[in-house]
């Protein structure tokens, strides 16, 4: 199946990376090579772009799309937490602008044995962003206790019946394995009152969000990184970030807040003593949103939002 993935928010993120075509650049969520491909055709002789994906589909569909531009492209198949080591091995201290593209590809949702989907009956539970790491959705919706699992459906899909559906998912196992998606969407759908499955879209969507989350350890991994992300940036370099979902946006809303203005002294007090010093400006006081044209078009870019912060002089 060839990789597909429709580049959300494309255009306003290559806008506002402002290339220089000397410059150098990271896309440290290569997938398709939607954004990748913009951003190298800006490039001259002396700029650089190097790709990042933990997706071997991915990383196999960019290097094809990407072969164009020779060696001005380097593809490196890491997640973008391995960012400074990968940018180290390549004998590159700083760049110039970095982009992360956090939503689930269309050829992940479109390829049923990557079990990402809940659109399909019959799929593994597979939902590993990397095939190389041994757990998988299924190792946690079966050993998982009742209480982890209500924490994660809870704190990650944000889902109000988090606790029945753990309670159902817990009582489902006991008779045998949980190995398939339609499996997992029957006992979800049993978690849920009717009435609420009438008008609340699809039963099983936040709980697949979570274990997504859990299982590939999401969250964590833009929380635990955004800092030295921005600390690879050369003084006008800028990091644009689309998000898909409020836990990644206020993650990064809150990252940027910080780093703009990082000052823990009081209020009352008259002049900064903390010794913190601000690493850049908010771009974005407002996420930047999908066009209507954008959304008639890719309709599964209605959640997408894209931040922008710039580093400044040092």
């Amino acid at each position: 199946m060839e990789f597909k993935h429709y580049s959300v928010l494309r255009d306003e993120t290559i806008e506002n990376l402002n290339i220089r075509p000397d410059g150098i650049y990271v896309d440290g969520t290569l997938g398709g090579a939607g954004h990748s491909y913009e951003i190298a055709k800006r490039l001259s002789g002396k700029g650089r772009l190097i790709g990042i994906d933990q997706d071997a589909d991915a990383i196999k569909a960019a290097g094809e799309r990407l072969a164009e531009f020779g060696d001005r492209v380097t593809i490196v198949r890491s997640n973008y937490s391995d960012m400074k080591n990968v940018l180290n091995s390549l004998g590159i201290e700083k760049v110039d602008g970095i982009m992360l593209d956090l939503g689930v590809s269309s050829f992940q949702l479109d390829t049923p044995n990557r079990g990402f989907t809940y659109r399909s009956e019959d799929a593994p539970l597979d939902m590993r962003m990397d095939d190389r790491n041994a757990l998988t959705a299924r190792d946690i919706v079966n050993t998982y206790s009742e209480n982890d699992l209500y924490r994660i459906i809870r704190d990650y899909g944000e889902d109000k019946f988090a606790k029945n559906i753990a309670k159902h998912i817990a009582a489902a196992r006991q008779e045998h394995e949980i190995t398939t998606t339609g499996e997992l969407n029957e006992i979800i759908k049993a978690a849920i009152p009717k009435k609420v499955r009438a008008t609340g879209g699809h039963p099983s969507k936040r709980t697949y969000q979570a274990i997504r989350i859990e299982l590939n350890h999401e969250l964590d991994v833009l929380r635990d990184n955004l800092d030295d992300m921005i600390d690879l940036l050369n003084p006008g370099g800028r990091i644009c970030i689309i998000t898909f979902h409020s836990l990644e946006d206020r993650i990064v809303k809150s990252n940027f807040k910080k780093n703009e203005n990082p000052c823990t002294c009081p209020p009352s007090f008259p002049v900064c003593v903390c010794g913190n010093k601000s690493k850049g400006t908010v771009i974005t006081r407002k996420p930047i949103l999908p066009s209507e044209k954008e959304l008639e078009e890719n309709s599964r870019s209605k959640s997408a939002k894209l931040r922008v912060f710039e580093r400044n002089e040092l």
